[in-house]
């Protein structure tokens, strides 16, 4: 290349593997050679154009170059995938309002993505089955057929040059009179494919029903041992003054004063990390709920939310709700039925199958001969029909093995039914197990509260008039402790026991088909 065109390219090595583009010395030789030659200048835009292209695809690197540095994207990606993050807005909370459990589940329900995903899947399998019911209707095609041909034909002696065209546009129309029933198995197939997807659905809304009361009832456990946590320090504190003043006028010990500081250290050691417990499960809630995990959530207090007096469950019936509203022993029913919707339809492809294919249009046509004139022909009116009976006498065994597969796949239906049956009915009775032992343990740890206060008052008024020791006005200080520590997760454990005991039986799922929504 001379003259202009060679400052176009000036090669440089890139990483041992491209060139760049002088872009200064394109745009001069770009405006010399149009001053020439158009022509000239026009194949030099194409070529300028086709190289910049290139330089653009390889900024992209499709690997790393070395194995030991990281891949870095494409320029502009890092914008898409925060704007892909960012698609769904946030749920917006309120931080002035006390939200009830209902308001969380309710929250929960409307924008967690899981449910919305499992929606959409509900939503595929309904197309599907009305893919599957098409094949009951005729199907109607527009087509247009279109050639012209050139080639020498042998005419006496000598070949002659012809040339056709052919313009030919039809209506095919092809219906399955019949086929055994394979149509039929398939509709039920993908009719019983929507009914588990409809089931898993219910699974996963039920899943985070569940999940959200869960996380709730955490929160509540960790705000209520936040509180325990104060009224521990407080007592410390109440404990370590007055330890402190018996000091002053010695009538205590630097040990004894010593031990009192060191458990109000340790009540506010404790304290601070049930702060941070509380902050920590706020945020578990609050991005089940698609909201941003910093956001001020404030919720219903512990002792706001009653708890039944007695426990009046009987495991029996509850079993028996459980396998009969369980989503999970639906949907795997369902799939053993879509199994025996397969081996109906595994079974027809034995037979044969009758269709009826019709079309109908119109031909136009031209022909030429060398010496000769032209001819056309048309429009002229054309059609066809056609009833086909097809059998497949032998393949291999491939029909054979479809039906065999068909008949395991039910056969592991049901082996799964019976699974899940043992499962569910082992879930509800640890649920029942766990909820008839959280009764028992609100009694009890209320009345260890209403003792661990008595004593800790007890005590603290003798030392103050001399008559206990700083060891046991300590000691009922972190009995007090426990006992309200133990209170509030007693409580909190019936409330999740009882929440668990309806998610295992499916008792949740109905309640929610009885909630209303604006």
């Amino acid at each position: 290349m001379t003259g202009p065109e060679a400052v176009v390219v000036r090669k440089k090595r890139i990483n041992r593997t491209g060139f760049i583009i002088d872009r200064d010395a394109l745009e001069v030789a770009v405006k010399s050679m149009i001053d020439k030659s158009p022509v000239r200048a026009g194949r030099l835009l194409m070529f300028a154009g086709a190289m910049l292209c290139a330089l653009r695809c390889a900024q992209g690197q499709l690997i790393s170059s070395e194995a030991e540095k990281p891949w870095q994207p494409p320029s502009g990606f890092a914008s898409k995938q925060r704007e892909a993050a960012e698609q769904d807005p946030r749920t917006r909370i309120e931080a002035d309002h006390p939200y009830t459990l209902s308001e969380v589940v309710d929250l929960a329900e409307r924008h967690n993505p899981s449910t919305r995903a499992a929606w959409e899947n509900t939503r595929a399998a309904a197309a599907r089955l009305g893919i599957a019911r098409s094949d009951l209707l005729p199907a109607l095609n527009a087509v247009a057929l279109t050639n012209t041909t050139r080639e020498g034909i042998l005419f006496g002696n000598a070949f002659v040059q012809q040339t056709l065209g052919i313009v030919q546009p039809m209506l095919q129309l092809n219906y399955l009179i019949f086929d055994f029933g394979a149509r039929s198995a398939r509709i039920d197939e993908a009719r019983q494919q929507l009914l588990g997807a409809n089931l898993n659905f219910n699974r996963t809304f039920l899943d985070v029903l569940f999940e959200t009361m869960r996380r709730y009832y955490e929160l509540l456990n960790a705000m209520g041992q936040r509180d325990a946590a104060q009224v521990n320090f407080d007592n410390a504190e109440t404990v370590r003054k007055a330890v402190d003043a018996r000091l002053t006028v010695g009538l205590a010990t630097l040990p004894d004063a010593l031990e009192a500081r060191a458990a109000a250290a340790q009540a506010n050691f404790t304290l601070q990390s049930a702060i941070g417990e509380v902050d920590t499960r706020r945020g578990d809630l609050l991005s089940l709920l698609g909201a941003a995990p910093s956001d001020r959530l404030q919720v219903q207090p512990l002792a706001e939310i009653p708890t039944p007096d007695h426990f009046d469950i009987d495991v029996h019936e509850a079993t028996e709700r459980s396998l009969s509203l369980r989503p999970e022993v639906g949907e795997q029913t369902a799939e053993r039925e879509a199994a025996r919707a397969e081996i109906r339809a595994a079974r027809s492809s034995f037979f044969p199958t009758l269709q009826f294919q019709g079309q109908v249009g119109e031909f136009r046509a031209y022909g030429k001969q060398d010496l000769l004139a032209g001819t056309y022909a048309g429009p002229q009116g054309e059609w066809n029909v056609n009833v086909s009976l097809e059998w497949d006498l032998f393949d291999g065994g491939r029909r054979s093995n479809q039906l065999a597969e068909a008949r395991a796949v039910e056969k592991r239906a049901q082996a799964q039914i019976n699974q899940t049956r043992d499962e569910v009915e082992q879930q509800v009775w640890t649920a029942y197990v766990t909820v008839r032992t959280a009764f028992y343990q609100r009694d009890a740890a209320a009345a260890l509260l209403a003792a661990s206060q008595t004593s800790y008052n007890a005590a603290l008024r003798s030392y103050q008039l001399g008559l206990r020791s700083t060891v046991d006005v300590v000691s009922a200080q972190r009995t007090l402790a426990q006992a309200l520590s133990s209170d509030v997760s007693a409580r909190t454990t019936l409330l999740t026991g009882l929440a668990g005991l309806a998610y295992r039986t499916g008792d949740l799922l109905q309640s929610a088909s009885r909630k209303s929504h604006p």
